[in-house]
């Protein structure tokens, strides 16, 4: 009896110790590490961004790459809209639902633990940026996707190829650094310029 019982444990834990590896396998392969360390846009910039872009309560605004959720909770405590932001870094994810639960926002506000660059931004009608020239980049055709008259509003790095339809520089009382705020109204213009560069190179 003994003997069936230590069989019996041995198997049990064997059981166990393999869904554990399963659940760690899964998280690891759903979650890589983010692209890049967290800077968040000044408070003032965040606010100019979204008078920019004309965010009204009706608006369903994405922020790919939200950090602690200063510019959803921003458009929905100001403009009451609805507001879905993306992170990949458990901390930031954190910090994100705690911010939206401290200024009482959680009816308008989401945040998702996701890869910015597998979201579909179909149901958006704002989206702002804050990423990297090379992110930004890589959004594009999924950005592409969304309806005509969306807008998207990025602080600081423009979207290689495409004319933004307003452009504006301020600088921020927080940090006290010059600041560029990019605006697009969807269909994007391509820009002339990018595409004599891009001969250029290929002649070079």
């Amino acid at each position: 009896m003994i003997r069936w019982m230590s069989l019996g444990c041995l198997i049990l834990s064997a059981l166990c110790l393999a869904s554990a590896t399963t659940s760690v396998a899964q998280e690891t392969t759903e979650a890589r590490a983010p692209d890049v360390v967290y800077v968040g846009s000044p408070h003032d910039i965040v606010a100019k961004m979204l008078e920019i872009a004309q965010v009204k309560k009706e608006d369903i605004l994405y922020d790919p790459g939200c950090g602690d959720g200063r510019i959803c909770v921003a458009a929905a405590t100001k403009y009451g809209c609805k507001a879905i932001g993306f992170d990949l870094n458990p901390v930031r994810i954190r910090e994100s639902l705690e911010n939206v639960k401290r200024h009482g926002v959680e009816k308008q506000v989401r945040i998702e633990r996701k890869d910015i660059f597998t979201v579909d931004f179909g149901e958006a009608t704002v989206v702002t940026l804050y990423l990297l020239p090379w992110m930004n980049k890589k959004l594009v055709p999924q950005l592409q996707k969304m309806k005509d008259g969306t807008r998207i509003v990025a602080h600081d790095y423009s979207i290689e190829g495409y004319l933004p339809d307003k452009t504006i520089t301020m600088t921020s009382k927080q940090d006290a650094v010059e600041h560029y705020i990019y605006l697009w109204t969807l269909p994007p213009k391509p820009d002339p310029d990018a595409d004599a560069t891009d001969e250029d190179s290929e002649e070079d």
